[in-house]
């Protein structure tokens, strides 16, 4: 029953895009808006809750994830209202954007609930294959070559992933049998795994493939150049949504491989993130318009989510996650404003607002950018305080305490030159370049009030203290 309840609104969504009437376009946002509500339902259930026998489990972490998922499609739904006002859209490309968007959003909800690691690479490679459709909503030269680009480069991401999994399920399956492929029964039963390098092989090919999915190194620029040609909804839902359903994934796979030699799992995990951190940081540093700037930044950020996880930091990891998700598609939903009528110009882009609400969208974008390099109070800035403190934790459990305490300084180092670009960009927004007058919508504050409080929420005790729960 509740898994009809979350699929119901995508198959509504999905069966409503093919109508032609005049108001198609009400009734796809009305269903949209309705994703949020069985969510609710089921953030409220006891946990663990059996959604479909042990193959689709609820627990407080993947709900969370899912929780927060859904609250970004809601703000992209408000901006997707107004989007045939910045950028040139047919209403058959509109109903075709929902009804890949019903896609993904099945695909999203069988990979983040999965409890076993088949499911979630069928979910996971239904939400990349919609994407690629919506990516072409945009009928440009360049977003039909870029999501051939996605294709490839999401082909060879989901095919390491399957390879890694057919490894995990063949060094369990002398215990397990046919269960090897449940994550539950992979966790409970990690230290009785017969072949242990055979694991750690697997979960090394499977997260290489995400990570290359969330644009990690060696494939930096794959991610910011698909979301630079594609209408700014969609790089919303790629930050906000899509990072999410593979995000979780490394979460089950991890938690699993720290059983098992938990030096080997941070070893990897941290020098790949310091390595991807460390060519981001410079791309950013060089970037030119606001997409290639948010997309890179997304790149970092989820960086420090993996590496605050591997380092024991569940509550810093999570928390930060949460702060990521609202503000990175804040930002890109902002880029329909910002770059008034397809002109990417930083300088003075935060200038020619009128009325109310200009003062507001003003406040709200400043409000972003300020927060999404973790000044305080933005959510950010704790989760890389508890961050950096839990890898200092692990460090004084081991023998190189002076090697993390470099590595810390080295991090601080890159992001700092993150931080002074941000800050310049910030600058140059507000105090130089024309005044040209830009047209801010009701729908879009919406959207950017629905994000605010949902950072707000964040920091509250409770909130803090559900997030700890999670382990």
């Amino acid at each position: 029953m509740m898994l009809s309840l979350l699929l119901l609104p995508a198959v509504l969504m999905f069966m409503v895009s093919f109508s032609k009437n005049k108001n198609v376009s009400i009734w796809l946002s009305i269903i949209s808006f309705s994703i949020l509500l069985p969510i609710i339902k089921l953030f409220t259930l006891p946990k663990p809750y059996n959604i479909w026998d042990t193959y689709l489990v609820a627990d407080a972490l993947n709900t969370y994830i899912l929780l927060v998922s859904s609250i970004v499609g809601i703000g992209v739904t408000f901006a997707l209202m107004t989007l045939d006002k910045h950028v040139e859209v047919s209403a058959n490309s509109y109903r075709r954007f929902y009804r890949f968007f019903a896609i993904f959003w099945i695909g999203l909800i069988f990979s983040i609930l999965a409890n076993n690691m088949g499911i979630y690479w069928i979910g996971l490679e239904l939400a990349t294959l919609s994407t690629v459709y919506m990516i072409k909503t945009n009928h440009s030269p360049t977003a039909h070559k870029e999501a051939w680009n996605y294709m490839i480069v999401g082909a060879i991401a989901i095919s390491l992933v399957l390879f890694g999994v057919i490894l995990i399920y063949a060094s369990a399956k002398p215990i397990l049998g046919e269960e090897a492929m449940s994550f539950n029964l992979l966790l409970s039963h990690a230290k009785e795994i017969p072949s242990p390098f055979l694991f750690e092989m697997g979960f090394a090919i499977a997260s290489i493939g995400m990570f290359v999915k969330m644009g990690f190194f060696p494939m930096n620029l794959w991610l910011a150049n698909i979301e630079r040609a594609s209408f700014y909804p969609v790089a919303a839902l790629f930050s906000g949504i899509l990072e999410s359903a593979v995000i979780v994934g490394f979460f089950r796979f991890s938690q699993i491989a720290m059983k098992i030699n938990y030096s080997h799992l941070f070893a990897f995990v941290f020098i790949y993130t310091i390595l991807t951190i460390f060519i981001v940081s410079f791309l950013i540093f060089r970037a030119k318009d606001f997409m290639r700037l948010f997309s890179l930044s997304g790149i970092e950020h989820m960086a420090l989510i993996a590496l605050f996880w591997v380092s024991g930091g569940t509550f810093a990891a999570l928390l930060h996650f949460g702060a990521h998700a609202f503000l990175k598609p804040a930002l890109f939903l902002s880029t329909g404003v910002l770059e008034s009528n397809g002109k990417y110009r930083i300088a003075g882009a935060l200038r020619g607002y009128k009325g109310m609400k200009g003062a507001l969208f003003w406040f709200f974008v400043s409000l972003f950018l300020l927060a999404i390099v973790s000044l305080p109070p933005s959510p950010m800035f704790f989760s890389e305080l508890y961050g950096f403190g839990a890898m200092i934790e692990t460090a004084k459990q081991s023998d190189h305490m002076l090697a993390m305490i470099g590595a810390v300084l080295f991090l601080l180092i890159l992001l700092s030159v993150i931080f002074y670009r941000f800050v310049a960009i910030y600058q140059s927004m507000k105090y130089e370049g024309e005044e040209n007058e830009k047209k801010v919508y009701t729908s879009e504050l919406f959207a950017l009030v629905i994000f605010t409080l949902s950072l707000m929420v964040l920091l509250l005790p409770s909130s803090m203290a559900f997030l700890r729960s999670i382990s």
